[in-house]
């Protein structure tokens, strides 16, 4: 598939590498001579995104920002390699995730804590800090100037509390991060694309996410740049979607929240089903071995999320 995909007006999508093709993307945002990077993947993204600028007769010295959505693992656990890699960038983050990026300890312990030492490491390298002083906070309505191209930040809770999206002011289209959903392409249908919520550990909070979408909405955006995985649009249609499936996560954690020795499998056994009826709902071109296989890591972080908010109630 292409290294590179180009979109309108300055804006390409890099596959990241992560665990397989299509899954995590990572944006480029172009204004003349100076490029801002959407999320970052692991470090081993580093030379796929060099490649990517090479093609665009660019370098490393181009970059001016990297913008960070939020800091899960898939979407910066790349990030102090970037800034490494990339000595004119500054590094933007939710003011919750910053000190977890100049010292990335604890960030590490947690992982290590889920995947072990060797798991962490095959699945993200080595997590390289950032020079404090290289940081910026993404602070609500933050204006970033991209070489005259504005780009704006909004506090977007629900996935996580240190979630931002950025607003680009020239094309109308946000850059989403996982606060917008799951949008695989293998999910398309003749052009139409499907939505799935991420209600992953460890902050998801219903009442702002939809919060948060209605915010995004408001801004009557062009298109919208999921990380999983890239461009969307039809967004009236999707954001509908969203907020319907999320009231269905709700009601299928309340309705497991009583067996706590078995909570964890009868959540999962009710996401699974949801997920075979938007799959009937929606034509999904895929049989059910290949769309529970494809949605296998994500049903069980989920599942696990949804259990983290239960015990916060």
């Amino acid at each position: 598939m292409q290294e590179l995909v180009s979109y309108p007006e300055g804006i390409y999508a890099v596959d990241s590498g992560y665990m397989r093709t299509q899954l995590a993307a990572i944006h480029l945002i172009r204004s003349g001579d100076q490029v801002a990077i959407v999320d970052t993947g692991n470090n081993d993204s580093v030379p796929r995104v060099m490649a990517a600028l090479a093609t665009l007769g660019l370098d490393a010295s181009n970059v001016s920002h990297v913008l960070l959505t939020h800091i899960h693992l898939d979407h910066a656990g790349g990030a102090g390699a970037f800034m490494a890699a990339c000595p004119s960038a500054t590094l933007v983050v939710h003011p919750r995730g910053a000190r977890h990026l100049a010292d990335p300890s604890k960030l590490w312990a947690g992982t290590v804590a889920v995947y072990g030492e060797a798991g962490a490491v095959a699945r993200y390298g080595r997590i390289v800090p950032v020079p404090a002083e290289r940081i910026v906070e993404a602070t609500d309505d933050l204006l970033i100037d991209l070489n005259g191209r504005r780009i704006r930040v909004a506090d977007t809770p629900g996935h996580a509390r240190h979630h931002v999206c950025y607003f680009d002011e020239t094309t109308r289209g946000w850059f989403t991060g996982d606060t917008f959903g799951l949008s695989y392409r293998e999910l398309d249908r003749d052009g139409r694309a499907s939505i799935f919520p991420s209600t992953t550990p460890v902050q998801f909070d219903p009442d702002a996410l939809h919060a948060s979408i209605d915010r995004l909405m408001a801004a009557d955006p062009s298109a919208i740049y999921v990380t999983h995985y890239s461009r969307i649009t039809d967004l009236k249609r999707l954001a509908a979607d969203l907020h319907r499936l999320i009231d269905a996560h709700v009601a299928i954690a309340r309705a497991g929240a009583g067996a706590i020795d078995r909570r964890h499998q009868i959540i999962r056994a009710g996401l699974t089903a949801l997920l075979l009826e938007e799959s009937a709902r929606q034509r999904w071109p895929l049989d059910e071995a290949a769309l529970l296989e494809l949605f296998e890591v994500d049903l069980d972080l989920n599942a696990q999320g949804l259990e983290v908010w239960l015990d916060a109630q």
